[in-house]
């Protein structure tokens, strides 16, 4: 149950990052209370996830499903430019990610 609890916290991340952009400095009352609402259960599902996994891989998992998410949406939905660079970031996030999971 902790890794879905993971996995729930990782995308509550990723609509956390996206409200966010959407409240433009908080001045937009709808995607701010979205922010707050997706902040908090996105913290709560985390320290659920943390009563049985090693925070050492639980929050490398839960910050790098939020980055990839948020780079992903930021890419299809806002327009952001996706270069040879980003990509090649996105890898190792992913190669570290997979590494500290593997040497647990």
């Amino acid at each position: 149950m902790a890794w879905v609890y993971l996995g729930i916290a990782g995308l509550l991340e990723v609509v956390f990052a996206m409200s966010m952009k959407s409240a433009e400095g908080f001045t937009r009352l709808g995607p701010t209370v979205l922010t707050v609402i997706t902040g908090a259960f996105g913290f709560l599902c985390l320290g659920m996830a943390l009563k049985d996994l090693p925070v050492s891989v639980a929050y490398p998992i839960w910050t790098a499903i939020g980055t990839l998410g948020t780079v992903l949406f930021g890419t299809l939905i806002l327009g952001e430019t996706l270069g040879v660079g980003k990509m090649i970031c996105l890898a190792m996030i992913v190669i570290g990610i997979t590494g500290l999971k593997a040497a647990v």
